[in-house]
């Protein structure tokens, strides 16, 4: 069923925006980046992953930032209102360089990718010194194995799960079949008992059922697993002109609610015809 018969055959009670959900970009653009941060945007700022990255998803229909330090400082500068964010690279030998680096440049919040287990993430933290917040992005099998270590580590604030990377970890067919059965709300309860902020993937614009997984299922899927915060997807700012970004984050928002005011038995049924969705897609 579409994301629209969804919304006719499921009621939910009425509810205020999300305001508590961290909506996160990544862009090198600063006039994006300025549209974003007028429009409420939470977290701004650049993606600096690259190490093993190209190995990792070669072949895969994924996207390589090309984003540098010197993009950090200039979408700094413009913006005034959100969290100055950025990702690193995995944990490497020249991560201490690194950290400082995107620290000077005025980082809040610092993700690091591919942690594997708790000793690398309290490196990481030890580096960070307390001088930003720290997210893990679970992206490996190790991770979701050893959730309860890595939630322990005192510095940490958040745990992000990333949906590509882990699906590759767990060897499944497309990315879309992590958010399928019962291991992405395992992970988040975990997180969450752990008195941090759970985030998951990335998120399109509300109402759009060009995407592989009618974006409608996907924002369902937060509510279910009490996400609190997500990636803007490129898919959500593709085609918007600039006069729409503030009434688009603004139906995100209202959708995000929407959903968390939802029963129960309206979560599982949006569930279930995710995961429906999900084993049907060939393709990456």
């Amino acid at each position: 069923m579409s994301g629209a018969s969804l919304r006719t055959r499921l009621r939910c009670r009425t509810s205020s925006p999300a305001d508590d959900f961290a909506l996160s970009l990544w862009t090198s653009d600063v006039d994006i980046a300025q549209l974003a941060d007028r429009a409420g945007v939470d977290r701004i700022g650049v993606d600096l992953e690259t190490l093993g990255k190209a190995e990792r998803q070669h072949n895969r229909k994924t996207w390589i930032s090309p984003h540098t330090p010197a993009d950090l400082r200039a979408v700094g500068a413009v913006v005034q209102h959100a969290q100055l964010f950025v990702r690193v690279n995995p944990l490497h030998p020249d991560s201490p360089f690194e950290v400082e680096t995107v620290i000077a440049a005025g980082a809040r919040i610092i993700m690091l990718p591919m942690v594997a287990d708790a000793d690398e993430a309290a490196r990481f933290v030890d580096l960070v010194n307390g001088r930003a917040s720290v997210t893990l992005l679970v992206e490996r099998k190790e991770a979701v194995d050893g959730i309860d270590t890595l939630t322990a580590v005192d510095g940490v604030s958040e745990v992000h799960v990333g949906l590509n990377d882990l699906a590759l970890s767990l060897a499944l067919p497309n990315r879309w079949l992590v958010l399928a059965g019962d291991l992405i709300s395992a992970v988040a309860a975990r997180v969450r008992h752990a008195g941090l902020r759970f985030g998951l993937g990335g998120i399109g614009r509300a109402d759009d059922n060009t995407l592989p997984i009618p974006s409608d299922l996907v924002y369902a899927e937060y509510a279910r697993t009490g996400a609190a915060s997500a990636l803007l997807a490129r898919s959500f700012y593709a085609d918007i002109e600039p006069c729409q970004w503030a009434s688009e984050i603004a139906r995100a928002r209202a959708r995000l609610a929407h959903w968390r005011a939802c029963p129960p038995d309206a979560l599982a049924a949006a569930h279930a015809e995710l995961g429906l969705r999900a084993h049907r897609i060939a393709s990456w």
